[in-house]
């Protein structure tokens, strides 16, 4: 529309600019006409009459009843004034100046005086003159404001209806499907625009059907997540058991070995279907945090409850007080740790310090660590770091994830870094 507006502008403009240059290229032309073969001749006549009638003007206009003329004494003087409108004076000087053709009237080589011929040529041209420009202007005007309202027509009847459903199609994409596409009276796209409407209802529908069907899903998962921990809490249990047994009677290392190896994989299982249970709440919006002020010292416990193989070297605690929850800190220690374990398995630092309103806390391994690249991708969901398909490491990309959102649920948050000798997970724990 705005391009169309620019058009009837310069319809205008050019316009404009065309009535401008015919009124300078005819101005003038008026005193520049030429003094025509018949008024030559209507003068002629008129000299002629004068001289025959000298004296006796009024036999002159029986003679030479339309024609418009003055005769003129010597001296400036109106001798005889046949004209029809006689409010203007007429001397030599102003016959000159209005070119007006003249002639002297002279009998035995005296000149008697002068006869002026009223030429309304010039008039009639400067009134034929406004009228065209006049004409012109009108004509100008008439178009370009009827170009105007066949715009304002072709933007309220195409244009409009066109940006309201390319608004309505961004809304849709966005999906947003709740607000239907306003449908005006006597719009020439009515039956265009009701197929978009109704395909947004068949949008919305869909869309919520998809939406109720992936809430089941996850319940589903969750279900049997949270069924799965007891037979897994079971193994684990009766893994240990036979072991304990095994190591009373001394029994055979074998039977140790494949114990323990059944009491890691159940672990494995354990915290895989614990992070798939936290993840599926976490989607269906009932993943709790329930923080409550405790002092830094607790991390002490949740490290070494979560150090399984002893590998973790930790730094002192400052003596302050922290907002967490207790069980959801302990199940972030413990997915980072587990996740050493698995990828760079070497020993783990733990360094402790005081920034602003949050307490640092750095677990930092030593491994092959994590290209630049990854770290931003290494806490989304289902994400696994390249070295995991080199190492043939087993995993759901979970961990990482779940540990971010938790702190992020704690008021806290989980920065990776990586410097090529190691990963480093710092957890930024508020105070109280």
């Amino acid at each position: 529309m705005r391009s169309y507006v620019k058009i009837v502008i310069l319809i205008l403009a050019v316009f404009i600019v065309a009535t401008v240059l015919a009124a300078v290229i005819t101005s003038g032309t008026a005193g520049d006409l030429k003094v025509g073969e018949e008024d030559v001749l209507l003068l002629n006549d008129i000299n002629k009459k004068a001289q025959e009638n000298w004296g006796d003007f009024d036999l002159m206009s029986a003679s030479l009843p339309d024609a418009e003329y003055v005769i003129l004494s010597p001296e400036n003087k109106i001798l005889y004034d046949h004209r029809s409108d006689k409010s203007g004076t007429i001397t030599v000087e102003n016959a000159i100046k209005n070119r007006y053709p003249y002639s002297f009237v002279t009998k035995d080589n005296k000149v008697l005086g002068l006869a002026v011929l009223i030429d309304n040529g010039a008039a009639i041209y400067d009134s034929m003159r406004i009228k065209l420009i006049a004409g012109f202007a009108i004509a100008g005007l008439l178009i370009t404001g009827g170009a105007l309202f066949y715009g304002i027509y072709i933007h309220k009847n195409i244009i409009k209806p066109f940006a309201e459903m390319e608004e309505f199609a961004g809304k849709v994409a966005e999906g947003k499907l709740d607000e239907p596409l306003a449908m005006e009276k006597n719009n020439m796209f009515g039956d265009f625009t009701e197929s978009f409407d109704i395909m947004r209802e068949e949008l919305r529908e869909s869309k919520k059907r998809e939406i109720a069907l992936q809430k089941k899903e996850r319940e589903m998962v969750a279900s049997l997540s949270h069924d799965l921990k007891t037979p897994v809490t079971g193994i684990k249990l009766t893994a240990e058991l036979l072991k304990a047994k095994e190591e009373m009677k001394g029994g055979d290392p074998d039977v140790k070995d494949k114990l323990d190896n059944i009491y890691k994989k159940a672990d494995q299982i354990d915290l895989l279907v614990t992070d798939l249970f936290s993840s599926t709440l976490e989607d269906l919006g009932e993943f709790k945090v329930t923080c409550t002020e405790e002092s830094a010292s607790v991390l002490a416990d949740i490290v070494s409850a979560n150090d399984d193989k002893n590998l973790v070297c930790a730094g002192d605690i400052p003596q302050v007080i922290i907002r967490i929850d207790k069980k959801r800190m302990s199940q972030v220690a413990g997915n980072i740790i587990y996740n050493s374990y698995k990828y760079a398995n070497t020993k783990i630092d733990i360094d402790y310090k005081l920034s602003g309103d949050f307490l640092e806390m750095r677990i930092r391994d030593h491994g092959p660590g994590v290209p630049a690249d990854e770290l931003e991708l290494l806490t989304n969901k289902f994400y696994r770091g390249k070295n995991s398909d080199e190492q043939k490491s087993e995993g759901s990309g979970l961990g990482l994830y779940i540990a971010r959102i938790l702190m992020e649920k704690m008021e806290g948050d989980l920065i990776p870094s990586s410097d090529g000798t190691g990963l480093c997970i710092t957890l930024m724990i508020p105070l109280a």
